[in-house]
């Protein structure tokens, strides 16, 4: 278990290795997150940390509601925009006001980033699912529709988790296992090598990598 980051992409990059090579980068800007609760097994049932990332300008502190903003008195911390729990694991030690940045991946060569992918609203089974669809010739009546999706007499009904045409896009999604190229904690920004999900602007998550953790 780690503590998830929140932060926003940017946009993507290029940077040269050592060897000249082209790595193509990802940059998210994260600043720093501050700890908004602390759950224990005692009292809640499970460990976690709360955090909130991205400072609400003052205009629009009139819009936080008021029991967030009595969430957000209690721990002593300014309204943020975003909350989210991580689960941590027995050891790890926190403390309500602390604030967390790119340093905590300092010692990190992979981490995952989760986001929301784009939305493509509704698309067919060619771009959704990757058929091939059929002939492109003149005289042919099948292009690039699904085609049948029914049954014979037995059962005679079309079967559930039937790949066929619809909303694409806008669901979670978690790239694994990206290298960390490098850490810039005076701006509070993280790249790493390959495309991450969501547009530019988009809200992610960064944790260390599970998977290559557990090796």
């Amino acid at each position: 278990m780690s503590l998830r980051l929140m932060g926003k992409k940017k946009g993507m990059t290029r940077l040269f290795s050592e060897k000249g090579e082209s790595v193509v980068c990802t940059v998210i800007e994260a600043e720093p997150n501050v700890i908004l609760q602390i759950k224990t097994a005692e009292k809640d049932g499970y460990s976690a940390v709360q955090m909130s990332a991205v400072k609400v300008s003052s205009p629009k502190v009139k819009n936080v509601t008021k029991p967030l903003k009595g969430h957000f008195a209690k721990a002593k911390v300014e309204p943020r925009r975003h909350i989210a729990e991580s689960r941590i694991s027995e050891g790890e030690e926190f403390a309500v006001g602390q604030e967390v940045g790119v340093e905590y991946f300092a010692d990190t060569k992979y981490v995952d980033v989760c986001g929301t992918s784009k939305g493509k609203g509704f698309q067919g089974v060619m771009k959704r699912h990757g058929f091939a669809g059929g002939p492109a010739s003149h005289g042919s009546g099948f292009h690039r529709t699904a085609g049948s999706t029914g049954m014979n007499s037995n059962p005679g009904r079309t079967l559930p988790g039937l790949k066929m045409a619809g909303h694409m896009g806008n669901e979670r999604v978690t790239a694994e296992n990206l290298k960390v190229v490098k850490i810039d904690q005076e701006k509070g920004i993280i790249l790493v090598k390959g495309a991450v999900p969501g547009c530019r602007g988009g809200l992610v998550y960064v944790r260390k990598s599970i998977k290559l953790t557990k090796k």
